[in-house]
């Protein structure tokens, strides 16, 4: 019997077991369509270190020493002169202890650097699903405020629910050779059984009704009627399907 596990995308190790898209015009690792309202694309791209999607340098304090800033230009000329560095750096000692998370690397590819980017508050933002080890479906998802183009996809239906907003699943996918196996149900599961345990009491997705599937990010919604959510809203292009947690 095949060895079935789904693990969450939060490290360069993971990352790296993220699945090719069935198009490969295509790419789950290069995607930002969802993440970038204005300029996002689904097309398959090089995969960019996370410092190509920075903005220009910090100038440097007009008020201090030019050699200061030149030998150290990312230091923050709003910092308190009389705190000391050791102590800024200390946790609240009343607090409880901070589990320490992993950190990456300034040159990770940009995609990762995006679905990592609120593992400290939120979690994870991707899981893969692995048989025998081998990728076969992928998942993306997370709260509403990280996805700008659902918030905007979403602000189209004033008949939604405004409280509580819900997590959102923007991406489902298998691999050619996985489907057919339920391995996308699976993972949909897993993925709204966490959402729960983090606090979401729903989750919508927002498929293309009559997309070709190997070029949506979103399947189909009788993909979602079969993962046990219900339509929200019945658009002959964007519906919304909605599951409660």
């Amino acid at each position: 019997m095949a060895k079935v596990r789904i693990i969450d995308v939060e490290d360069e190790a993971s990352f790296a077991l993220v699945p090719l898209c069935a198009d490969p015009t295509f790419d789950h690792r290069t995607c930002d369509y969802w993440e970038d309202a204005d300029r996002g694309s689904k097309r398959a791209r090089s995969v960019a270190p996370s410092g190509a999607a920075r903005g220009p340098a910090r100038p440097p304090n007009p008020f201090g020493d030019p050699a200061e800033s030149a030998a150290n230009p990312s230091a923050n000329p709003f910092a308190n002169p009389f705190a000391s560095g050791v102590d800024a750096a200390v946790d609240n000692p009343f607090a409880p202890a901070r589990p320490a998370r992993p950190t990456l690397a300034p040159d990770v590819p940009r995609k990762l650097a995006l679905l990592v980017r609120g593992r400290g508050v939120f979690g994870s933002y991707a899981k893969v699903l692995l048989v025998d080890d081998e990728p076969a479906a992928y998942a993306q998802f997370g709260p509403l405020s990280a996805y700008p183009r659902a918030t905007r996809v979403r602000d189209l239906y004033a008949q939604l629910p405004e409280a509580p907003l819900p997590a959102v699943i923007t991406c489902i996918a298998t691999t050619i050779t996985g489907r057919r196996q339920g391995h996308a149900l699976a993972l949909v599961a897993a993925v709204c059984e966490d959402l729960a345990g983090r606090g979401f009491a729903a989750v919508e997705v927002y498929p293309e009704a009559h997309s070709d599937p190997n070029a949506t990010s979103a399947a189909t919604p009788a993909f979602w009627l079969a993962a046990g959510f219900g339509l929200a809203v019945d658009d002959e292009r964007f519906p919304v399907m909605r599951r409660e947690l």
